[in-house]
């Protein structure tokens, strides 16, 4: 099976570049933004606002969003394998 953009690491360097992965993960499972909130609770208002990367969301509700969807968040120094390669990938 070859890697969709949902199934490979993805590099964030900016809050606002996790937005995109949320969204693109939200729409492979075909869940409308207001269902996804109300399956994950947490409100429409912060859904949007994590999706298109405007205001501020809490890393609890972040994280919160990102398990619901089956998305986890790894934090490795810059220098590690993983990092390397997702950053070769970019």
């Amino acid at each position: 099976m070859a890697d969709s953009p949902t199934h490979r690491p993805a590099l964030l360097q900016a809050a606002p570049a996790l937005g995109p992965v949320v969204r693109e993960r939200r729409k492979s499972q075909s869940l409308r933004i207001d269902d996804a909130a109300a399956l994950l609770g947490v409100s429409v208002d912060l859904m949007s606002r994590l999706e298109n990367g405007q205001g501020t969301v809490r890393l609890d509700k972040a994280l919160a969003v990102l398990d619901g969807l089956g998305l986890t968040l790894m934090v490795l120094p810059k220098e590690h394998p993983w990092a390397r390669e997702a950053a070769a990938s970019a």
